[in-house]
């Protein structure tokens, strides 16, 4: 089963909103899970967390039928840009002891996404290209 744009943003879509309710309900859980101290910014930081993956789900929730586009490669770029960050910043907390060997998990998810969105993202350019060319 070939990894498509349209697997790939409704994979994305749903896990955004399960992010979104476990950031919005639970982040203190969450954080103290990758050994983050209690914080009084928990609650409101995972609640604003939670608004801003509710959003991403529901762009990519609303391009998984979108033909090959350069807005639809700009959300691949983003997201994939997005992804491979937040995996940097999760191995140099993880390095440094700002957060626990918990937080891995999310550097690997983070870095599969990012290395799952370059594969498609690569697609995209060739059918974009080709797109260009056949004008």
């Amino acid at each position: 089963m070939p990894l498509t744009f349209r697997r790939l943003a409704l994979f994305c879509a749903i896990l955004c909103f399960a992010l979104a309710i476990i950031w919005g309900a639970y982040a203190e859980r969450l954080l103290a899970f990758w050994d983050i101290p209690h914080s009084e910014v928990a609650p409101l930081m995972g609640r604003r967390i939670a608004a801003l993956l509710v959003g991403v789900g529901v762009m990519f929730f609303s391009v998984r039928d979108c033909p090959p586009s350069p807005a639809r490669a700009a959300l691949v770029r983003g997201f994939m840009v997005g992804c491979l960050v937040m995996a940097v910043l999760g191995l140099y907390d993880w390095l440094s002891g700002h957060a626990g060997p918990g937080i891995l998990i999310s550097v690997f998810a983070e870095l599969a996404l990012g290395f799952a969105f370059i594969g498609v993202g690569n697609g995209e350019r060739a059918i974009l290209r080709q797109m260009h060319t056949s004008r």
